[in-house]
């Protein structure tokens, strides 16, 4: 059974930065695309940002409001996929969850960790 467990979330002022971690099992992790997604109060769920596999190329991107501001990493080892947030803003504040996709047609989601900004 594929599991994916959130941590890092918290509460920060505007222009803190925070680290969102994703540990995933029951899979193998290296061969998965990874992304962030984040749902804002009365708004639909958005896509953050994505890691692709190596085998799929090996590619990162981001929405266009968070360039330059967040990164999107993964250590294959740790089977783990962070986000990490500088110049965090009131308009970040989201529940933010991790995914995981594979070629097998294995889909998982986080349980969600809440970011919230203040101004």
């Amino acid at each position: 059974q594929v599991q994916l467990v959130e941590s890092g979330g918290g509460l920060v002022q505007a222009g803190g930065s925070l680290r969102l971690s994703c540990a995933a099992s029951g899979i193998i992790f290296s061969i998965s695309d990874m992304g962030w997604y984040r749902q804002a109060s009365g708004k639909q769920r958005e896509l953050v940002a994505q890691s692709a596999a190596e085998t799929a190329g090996g590619r990162t991107n981001y929405v266009d409001s968070v360039k330059g501001r967040f990164t999107i990493s993964r250590d294959n080892l740790k089977n783990t996929v962070y986000l990490q947030m500088n110049s965090l803003k009131p308009e970040d504040t989201a529940v933010y969850y991790c995914n995981l996709r594979n070629y097998n047609g294995v889909e998982a989601w986080g349980q969600g960790t809440q970011v919230t900004v203040s101004s």
